[in-house]
């Protein structure tokens, strides 16, 4: 299994965003347009897999091209698959695989919170609303941390 994920949320410019997503095998930059939900859209997918669903997704609109994530959960373990789409409305074996990895459920949810916990503490709620055109996915944030708090597995040392 993979270790060391790690995701950027950078706000590029009025409605736009760059994120970066990282692990020890690969680096992949990723644009997204607030013309959608996307970093509600991530975090309630992986919220979902922490609650117990199996497969959920994701999309990012960078207009025309788009990137979806599937995530996969077998007990502990979640697969991340990430494709680039020309199209948002494409069909997933349209796309192009850019990037994926495998990790625990636990790493997936915690590497995710300190994502967005980093982009509070850079931008503030009110210079995310200013950069980003919506508010901060607080709600979405909090609900994924409530739920990951309530599901965590024991870490061994």
């Amino acid at each position: 299994m993979t270790s060391g994920m790690r995701i950027t949320w950078t706000l590029a410019g009025s409605g736009w965003v760059d994120c970066t997503l990282e692990d020890h095998r690969a680096k992949v930059e990723l644009t997204a347009s607030y013309i959608t939900s996307a970093p509600e859209e991530l975090l309630t997918a992986v919220t979902r897999l922490v609650a117990g669903e199996t497969e959920s997704r994701a999309q990012f609109e960078a207009e025309p091209t788009a990137y979806r994530w599937t995530f996969y959960r077998e007990g502990v373990d979640a697969w991340i698959r990430v494709l680039e789409l020309r199209h948002g409305s494409d069909h997933d074996n349209k796309g192009t695989e850019i990037w994926s990895s495998q990790l625990g459920i636990d790493q997936l949810a915690r590497t995710m919170i300190r994502c967005f916990d980093e982009v509070a503490q850079t931008y503030g709620e009110s210079g995310y609303r200013g950069k980003w055109g919506e508010h901060f996915p607080r709600t979405e944030l909090e609900a994924l941390r409530r739920l990951w708090g309530t599901h965590q597995h024991p870490q061994t040392t």
